[in-house]
């Protein structure tokens, strides 16, 4: 069934209120290609925010990830260590310049990278470890980064699900030496498809504009660096419009509002499912005491694959959408192509056939959260 066949859809589309009438600046202001003003003004606030050296948009998280693979350049036989659960974009963006993706296994509380896993995965031909911020709770990064100093490996954080998250009081994206962000439909702000690369690190800001600038040095030239551009190293096209950066600045606007609803959504499921969820042994979403999250999803983890299949029909039923997540990457056709082998990541593979996310979005209602709650607590076993 089509999600806008459901009462209450996994996922809706949210409009802050400036959406259009940006959209409506940029096209009569005549630039509607990449880094027009409001692509421009979306990159100074996710700097602010972040603390980042510089910021780029691009036109999906997955190419920002690309972007960092690149900015690598990578060799046939480097290998980078991300967990095994997460969306398989966080693997592609680098087997795509030849690495092989490692696979750790993942926490089994905060299902993010399992730190301690990580060392024993490095060899000489590692590069870089990638850890993602699972449901915009941060990972130990302080672990990571030890760990990463003490091989001298490069770090790059899959913020997808993390932006305003934090840990230990900084904002995640902020620790890596490059950090990815999502502006997917589905995420707590979005331009439809959109994405971004934030420059921790000085080092990294000239490469990146010349590869984001199809192999040119055109952002110098714009800043009358240079008296004219040229063709200096390779590169590709990654800006989006600048249609989709005024839909963006519009909900980058409204982030306290946005945010507010999210962790009210949130903190309600959490309140009002936790004694079903302790009556039938479900697990709830665990934030340590020194995270902050983002707010972006929240999950149910059942007992086994037949209640989580279960749980997700009895919903259906109700007209009401739920979804499972990731498949574990160590287990997949390409996954086994790399080396990997079913039993390598025994809580990812474990935790794949349990999840169930729950419908979340900016626009959900009190009365329509409601709704999903007590058909949850209807589902009985």
């Amino acid at each position: 069934m089509p999600q806008n066949q459901y009462d209450i859809p996994f996922n809706k589309p949210w409009i802050s209120g400036n959406e259009h009438r940006y959209m409506a600046q940029a096209v009569n202001a005549g630039h509607i290609s990449g880094d027009g003003a409001f692509t421009q003004r979306c990159s100074r606030v996710l700097e602010e925010w972040l603390g980042a050296k510089r910021v780029l948009l691009t036109t999906s998280c997955t190419h920002a990830l690309e972007m960092s693979a690149l900015l690598l350049d990578l060799k046939p036989g480097d290998e980078i260590i991300l967990p095994a659960f997460t969306f398989v974009s966080t693997a592609n963006a680098f087997a795509l310049r030849g690495a092989r993706p490692v696979f750790a296994d993942i926490r089994p509380d905060t299902l993010n990278i399992a730190e301690q896993r990580i060392e024993e995965l490095i060899t000489p031909k590692t590069r870089a470890i990638v850890p993602v911020h699972y449901a915009g709770v941060g990972c130990e990064m302080d672990a990571i980064l030890e760990i990463a100093r003490a091989h001298g490996l490069e770090v790059i954080e899959d913020n997808a699900h993390g932006l305003l998250g934090r840990y230990r009081g900084r904002m995640l994206g902020a620790f890596g030496g490059m950090a990815t962000q999502s502006f997917h439909e589905t995420k707590n702000f979005t331009c439809g498809e959109g994405g971004a690369l934030a420059l921790n690190q000085e080092r990294w800001i000239e490469p990146a504009e010349i590869l984001r600038e199809k192999g040119t040095n055109r952002s110098r030239f714009f800043r009358g660096q240079v008296d004219k551009y040229t063709w200096v190293g390779l590169g590709s096209s990654y800006l989006p419009s600048d249609v989709l950066a005024a839909f963006l600045l519009a909900q980058l606007e409204s982030h306290t509002c946005i945010q507010q609803r999210r962790r009210e959504i949130w903190e309600r499921y959490l309140q009002e499912l936790r004694p079903w969820a302790e009556a039938l042994g479900v697990g709830l979403p665990v934030v340590p005491p020194d995270c902050e999250p983002s707010y972006h999803l929240f999950y149910l983890l059942l007992p086994d694959l037949e209640r989580r299949s279960g749980l997700i029909e009895h919903l259906k039923q109700r007209r009401i959408l739920a979804v499972f997540h990731y498949q574990p990457l160590n287990t997949s056709e390409m996954g086994l192509r790399f080396g990997s082998r079913p039993g390598d990541c025994p809580v990812a593979e474990q935790t794949a056939d349990r999840l169930v996310r729950l419908p979340f979005y900016n626009g959900l209602t009190r009365e329509d959260q409601y709704r999903v709650i007590e058909a949850v607590c209807s589902f009985q076993y």
